[in-house]
């Protein structure tokens, strides 16, 4: 197929995935600041939110000083931030536009049908009189995009390119989450708690793995109280947890060899090895090494395999 084609889908996909994962983190932060506690702790939730996208330059710049208020409208509605929800849904509908033929109509029409109602909530102010149920809405719309195209498109490279860019984008903003909640929180061993603090613990990473759809999953999965190391595990290595590194790992490396040319060999070779380090590691090691050292390196990783995927079959003229 056509790499500007499979440019469009591949970026197509990842600012829908973008604008939900934004629409998750700010959800969190949002509930989490109706709890009570002090300022400050509020304010390294809000903080936080800006370095998980490493927007805290661009946003003082255009703000100053930081407040839920501003935070909010900033990551919702600033046209100027690339990676606003506002920006990301509008990228998502320019890039289908673009390759209209190669989508199905209900594909086409899903994404449409988003941007247009995306205007239509933003100028009936639907975001400032419930900032929650906007997020879910963004999320919904995320979900049905997905759906749409896993019910309707063939099977063919245009699907993998779809599905390649959704889950190098999730294994993005799932680290970024990780690395920045496991720092918010001040203890000696990434936030496990004292007896004083255990209360405010729950909360936290309750609100962490609500911010990725898995407190009912962890429940499944553990059957016991939530504890840090746990976490980890569950968003880091397991492969049946759908928003884990592990299985965004396995989609990257399966969709990419269902592409694989003739220059692709080393790119595939990159993928498969960062899935196997994911495949056979354990938590204990990755923790005892350092969680944010691994966390920074996995980033980078991922970046450098977006990089070779672009250069591989793509039009490389997207920022990341």
């Amino acid at each position: 197929m056509l790499s500007r084609t499979a440019d469009h889908l591949f970026w197509m996909s990842r600012y829908t995935e973008r604008a939900e994962n934004t629409a998750r983190i700010l959800d969190v932060n949002y509930q989490t600041s109706l709890l009570p506690q002090s300022a400050g702790v509020a304010q390294v939730g809000w903080e936080g939110l800006l370095r998980i996208s490493e927007l805290m330059p661009a946003y003082q710049y255009q703000y100053g000083e930081i407040t839920p208020k501003d935070v909010l409208h900033f990551m919702v509605r600033d046209e100027s931030n690339p990676s606003s929800i506002v920006s990301c849904l509008r990228a998502a509908r320019e890039n289908a536009r673009a390759v209209r033929g190669a989508l199905t109509t209900e594909l086409w029409e899903t994404q449409n049908q988003t941007w247009l109602e995306l205007q239509r909530l933003l100028k009936a102010k639907a975001f400032e009189k419930d900032p929650g149920e906007f997020f879910e809405w963004v999320k919904f719309r995320s979900h049905l995009s997905r759906g749409v195209a896993i019910g309707t498109m063939l099977q063919d490279e245009a699907f993998h390119f779809y599905r390649m860019g959704t889950f190098l984008e999730r294994a993005d903003n799932t680290a970024r989450l990780i690395d920045v909640k496991f720092h918010a929180v001040e203890s000696d061993f990434y936030g496990a708690a004292n007896e004083s603090d255990q209360e405010l613990d729950f909360y936290h990473w309750s609100a962490i793995l609500r911010s990725v759809s898995a407190f009912e999953v962890y429940r499944k999965v553990y059957r016991a109280v939530i504890t840090p190391e746990r976490v980890a595990e569950l968003m880091i290595l397991r492969p049946d947890m759908p928003r884990s590194l592990l299985a965004c790992m396995n989609e990257v490396v399966n969709n990419l060899s269902a592409v694989s040319n003739e220059t692709s060999a080393e790119t595939e070779r990159h993928a498969g090895r960062l899935r196997a380090e994911l495949q056979f590691g354990r938590i204990d090691e990755i923790l005892a090494n350092g969680l944010h050292a691994f966390l920074t390196q996995f980033l980078d990783r991922v970046n450098m395999l977006g990089n070779r995927i672009s250069q591989n079959f793509l039009v490389p003229v997207h920022a990341p």
